[in-house]
């Protein structure tokens, strides 16, 4: 029996995407703002001092003074909540926020509590950005619900950023 050449029909039982762009940032490890055990776990606050991102509809710069507010839980995951301000390279500004989970092995966290290297596989961050903009270029990023995945926590984490359709 041969394939179907007919285009596959979206439904509830399957989900697409489309690859965004790119996220890098430059987060200031060494301003950690220490805020410590609170009620909900051991709360730090990383200032973001900039970054780039880049994909095929839109690039540019991580605007300076971000920042992303963290949570360890007792049982070792970090809640992650980011704001960023945006900076197209047509200079579009758009608002990024974005909360998510970090979870590491053992050995990985305190590898990268040193800022040594961490392997993709032993991480597991994923996020979920949104975004807000008044730019008549940009506006359908404010429609966008958006999923992203995390390379290993470093000098500069990256994200892979992506449009659900």
């Amino acid at each position: 029996m041969a394939a179907s050449t007919e285009p596959r029909a979206r439904t509830m039982d399957n989900l697409s995407w489309e690859p965004l762009f790119a996220l890098h940032l430059d987060v200031a490890y060494d301003r950690l703002q220490k805020i410590g055990a609170t009620p909900l776990g051991w709360r730090g606050i990383y200032p973001v001092n900039g970054g780039s991102f880049a994909g095929p509809k839109l690039k540019g710069k991580v605007m300076p003074d971000g920042a992303d507010w963290v949570i360890r839980r007792a049982d070792g995951v970090t809640e992650i909540d980011v704001r960023l301000g945006l900076l197209t390279d047509d200079g579009a500004t758009i608002a990024m926020a974005y909360t998510g989970l970090l979870a590491m092995t053992e050995s990985a966290g305190a590898r990268f509590r040193r800022r040594e290297p961490v392997a993709y596989e032993e991480t597991y961050i994923r996020t979920t950005p949104r975004f807000e903009t008044a730019d008549p270029r940009y506006e359908w990023l404010n429609r966008v619900i958006a999923v992203a995945n995390g390379g290993p926590p470093g000098a500069s984490p990256t994200y892979q950023v992506f449009a659900i359709l």
